[in-house]
């Protein structure tokens, strides 16, 4: 069949692409996260940038801002209450990692096919989406001691009433008690997701090899948890060390300053009776975020050469 030649006059040139249909493939995510890192910038990046540089001031927040150096650092150094948030700090940095193997043993117990399971697994999620302000409220009448339900189950055993938050040896770890209940929730749905994504062919063949309970617990499943057990680690330690809303509810850091943190010591010499002294609060501001930093770096490094070796 003879070609039919098209009349020059019908004949229409391709039209040439704009700039972003050519690039539309490479361009497009960008649009999307580029709103996603400016609020990051501005929210997060810029106030650690601003917090280092108000740690070299003396200013109360509206006056005329006077350049002290290293000072603030230096009265750091000898301050007892610094010492004393210090110490709190690790000793909830210590005991709120119980949360990530109390999260995985409940998660394992809920992991199973057993009638009325899903309301199970209802309430022990429900502390997690609780707001902390209550769940300080709810800690702060169980350990009242003229009728809180602590004292009272400790009458049952023929002890006295304890004041929990009104004495200085108890009321850290009373607060830490309070917050590892939502966290150890929180650590729970992690390993719950974890568990959905254990490869059952491991496990079939780990129990034709014969490994049964712990041995298969050890080194078949914990090994496939681990992005799991990455994640509850990072936020656990970041939660131990911006603990302020439990505190600020149960004992606004009493009794006597025994129960301050970082977070909390900061807020009170910044925006409290300490006389709003912003550059102190901002060099206990950087003291929390190096520390938090170490940490962070050090997961972030250990999770590079995991992925590196494979």
């Amino acid at each position: 069949m003879a070609n039919v030649a098209v009349p020059q006059s019908e004949y229409q040139a391709p039209k040439e692409r704009g700039w972003y249909k050519r690039n539309e493939i490479a361009v497009t995510p960008w649009l999307f996260l580029i709103p996603g890192i400016l609020f990051f910038m501005v929210y997060v990046i810029i106030p650690i940038f601003q917090s280092f540089y108000y740690s070299t001031l003396s200013w109360d927040g509206l006056g005329e801002a006077q350049n002290v150096g290293l000072a603030n650092y230096a009265e750091l150094w000898d301050d007892g209450a610094f010492y004393t948030s210090l110490k709190n700090n690790f000793i909830w940095l210590a005991l709120y990692l119980l949360a990530i193997p109390a999260g995985l043993f409940i998660a394992l117990l809920l992991n199973q096919t057993v009638w009325g399971i899903r309301l199970y697994k209802s309430l022990f999620f429900f502390p997690f989406v609780i707001s902390q302000v209550v769940v300080g409220l709810v800690f702060g009448w169980f350990y009242d001691p003229t009728f809180g339900l602590f004292n009272i189950a400790l009458g049952w055993f023929g002890l006295g009433p304890i004041n929990v938050l009104g004495d200085e040896a108890y009321v850290t770890y009373g607060i830490i008690a309070a917050g590892l209940w939502p966290q150890t929730a929180y650590c729970m749905i992690l390993y719950l997701t974890g568990l959905n994504a254990v490869d059952p062919e491991q496990i079939e063949a780990a129990r034709l090899d014969g490994a049964k309970r712990l041995k298969m617990l050890w080194y078949v499943v914990v090994p496939q948890l681990k992005p799991a057990t990455f994640i509850a680690f990072v936020v656990t330690i970041i939660g131990a060390l911006r603990s302020f809303d439990l505190i600020s509810i149960m004992t606004n850091g009493g009794p006597f300053g025994s129960s301050r943190v970082l977070s909390f010591y900061m807020f009170e010499v910044a925006l409290s009776e300490y006389g709003f002294r912003m550059g102190y609060g901002a060099a206990v501001a950087v003291v929390l975020f190096l520390i938090m930093l170490v940490f962070i770096t050090y997961f972030l490094y250990s999770m590079y050469n995991e992925e590196k070796g494979r």
